[in-house]
């Protein structure tokens, strides 16, 4: 069967599977501190459901799935969905991402089942600073979630800092101080305007060249470095004798389009070609037919822009596309 591949002649073999919209946090870029509005439960796709889409796309070349959420980890019994997938033939590499809360009662039972590795979110090692982050969490929790997904042996283990001016960028070398004598990765990611371009993220967006000016402050010497997880968009260094690594995702600045292998299925049923544009294709009615699941990703495709243009946002230009009014909790990241 032809693969799935783009007007721009993009394959895509990877999909991010967001399992639920809610979360046991409330992270300042991802939801607003009230009047968060949830999907009912039955507009909510079923494991069976998820399943189905994943079988109905295997033939056509999808070799990876990311379960996402909200925070998948608050969904029931996760691991039954892994367990499902992972028989798949086909898939090969089952991913997490998750705010690690959950993880010292999930870890062992979730690589049991199939899951490959996990990226755990941590946008400060300071509590007073997590918990304004997060508005309440506890960084002591994520911190001990890390440390079971090393015990359960799900590596490489990435941590996703979101970097944001005045608010943590002050932590970037301890942040990469993790590394220097553990196999973390620990990738800094760009402030995205998704669901919220207003004036306040623009103030705290930060280009992440500050990064490595904060590893030449510091006197580290660094180098190119490989991950063994594959070719995602995180631009990979080593402190030179460090075990670990760091990354830079540069998805405003530099975005990584040309070689986008992604596409996205929202917790009630949407595919989203592009995490940025409105786009949205409703595939839940469609589920019980695998050629109609099929069409209907391809025609998903077959409307995926050349690119996000997230930095015509920055710089309040015009875009030639209407952006998502919708949340990342809501799309899955």
């Amino acid at each position: 069967m032809e693969p799935l591949t783009d007007p721009f002649g993009r394959l895509h073999d990877y999909i991010r599977i967001s399992v639920t919209d809610r979360c046991n946090l409330r992270c300042i870029y991802c939801m607003p501190a009230e009047g968060m509005e949830f999907q009912p439960q039955d507009e909510i796709l079923s494991y069976e459901e998820i399943t189905s889409v994943v079988e109905s796309l295997a033939p056509l070349g999808l070799r990876k799935v990311r379960l996402t959420g909200g925070e998948p980890l608050v969904r029931k019994d996760l691991e039954k969905l892994v367990a499902m997938i992972s028989a798949i033939p086909g898939i090969d590499d089952i991913s997490l991402t998750t705010n690690g809360l959950m993880l010292p009662a999930k870890a062992a039972l979730l690589k049991e089942a199939g899951l490959s590795r996990v990226n755990i979110s941590l946008d400060s090692l300071r509590q007073d600073r997590f918990s304004m982050i997060t508005r309440g969490g506890e960084v002591s929790k994520v911190l001990k979630g890390i440390e079971a997904a090393q015990a359960a042996g799900l590596e490489p283990i990435k941590i996703n800092v979101v970097l944001m001016k005045g608010i943590n960028d002050d932590e970037i070398k301890d942040f990469i101080s993790l590394t220097l004598n553990s196999l973390l990765n620990v990738r800094f990611i760009e402030y995205m305007p998704i669901g919220s371009a207003t004036d306040s993220w623009r103030q705290s967006y930060l280009p992440l060249e500050t990064v490595i000016d904060a590893c030449t402050e510091a006197g580290w010497e660094t180098e190119e470095a490989e991950l063994p997880s594959g070719n995602g968009p995180s631009q990979n260094r080593r402190i030179i004798g460090a075990q670990g690594t760091f990354g830079l995702i540069h998805p405003v600045s530099d975005h990584f389009c040309d070689n986008c292998n992604r596409l996205r299925l929202t917790a009630d049923g949407h595919i989203k070609a592009c995490l940025y544009w409105a786009d949205e294709y409703h595939v839940r009615p469609l589920i019980s037919d695998p050629a109609a699941v099929q069409a209907l990703f391809r025609k998903a495709l077959g409307n995926k822009p050349h690119n996000h243009e997230m930095a015509l946002a920055l710089e309040k230009k015009a875009q030639s596309h209407t952006p998502t009014a919708r949340r990342m909790s809501q799309i899955g990241g």
